[in-house]
């Protein structure tokens, strides 16, 4: 099964979303960070190098919040969202072109990954808070 996980930080009640940069499957669209588990890698590790790569930033994983599973391209997924706490915020954007904090409610006029969506219901407004 391919497993995918996704870093949900809150701050003053809004959620950390980012938008991809234009090309592939997910080009353009608002996400929660986050990508594939590595073979021999745990989720916990995949997280935290999804930051540092796609921000270049470090981070501190939390709780597990949830999961939910789809189907991309024939192949059946998992997405498991994490609370994730930034270590210092001097963003890089190497694999998106914006970044915002947002409130739950706007998350959905957001052009958000449907996989991504799926998570909401495990998200809480307090999210990644320390």
């Amino acid at each position: 099964m391919n497993i995918s996980v996704a870093g949900i930080a809150g701050k003053s009640g809004k959620i950390f979303v980012a938008r991809r940069k234009m090309g592939g499957d997910m080009g353009g669209k608002w996400e929660f960070p986050g990508g594939k588990v590595e073979e021999g890698e745990n989720e916990e590790a995949c997280i935290v190098r999804e930051f540092f790569e796609e921000f270049n930033v470090g981070i501190r994983c939390g709780k597990f919040l949830g999961e939910s599973s789809f189907e991309h391209k024939g192949i059946k997924r998992v997405l498991k969202a994490y609370s994730v706490y930034f270590l210092s915020f001097d963003l890089t954007l190497n694999e998106h072109d914006e970044w915002r904090w947002v409130d739950i409610s706007e998350i959905k006029t957001l052009d958000f990954t449907p996989s991504d969506l799926m998570l909401l219901p495990f998200i809480g407004s307090k999210t990644g808070e320390e």
